[in-house]
């Protein structure tokens, strides 16, 4: 079983319940989360993040809502479907370049702050209408 740790940034101007989304989508993506995973409980995310375990439930019921997760009474909710790929070669080497770019990046005195503006300027760039 995979857990997923949620990180909040309370700087970021992203609803809290969106970060969670995010996140859980993302962790399906990779791979991290894989069909039948558990989430882990509001009460386990709020003793971790000091997120009100209403904004995690809000956040869990988003996801219902995409199906990509659905809650068993009693037992908690589980990951019902992935978002990631087949591995592929590419996929690995992309992986690589992009290493070796934050390196770069982070030696040439590059904050996370601004690694994340430069992503997030060359992504809108390339994908004008996500």
């Amino acid at each position: 079983m995979s857990v997923v740790e949620f990180r909040i940034d309370r700087r970021s101007g992203v609803a809290t319940y969106l970060q969670i989304v995010q996140q859980v989508q993302q962790a399906l993506r990779l791979g991290i989360l894989v069909e039948g995973d558990r989430l882990p409980t509001a009460a386990q995310v709020a003793a971790t993040t000091k997120v009100n375990p209403n904004t995690t439930l809000k956040a869990y019921r988003e996801l219902e809502r995409e199906g990509l997760v659905e809650p068993r009474p009693g037992l908690g909710t589980f990951v019902s479907r992935t978002l990631a790929r087949p591995d592929s070669a590419a996929d690995a080497l992309l992986r690589e370049e992009l290493r070796s770019w934050m390196q770069r990046a982070q030696a040439e005195g590059l904050d996370r702050e601004d690694v994340q503006a430069l992503l997030n300027s060359v992504l809108q760039e390339r994908y004008p209408d996500a």
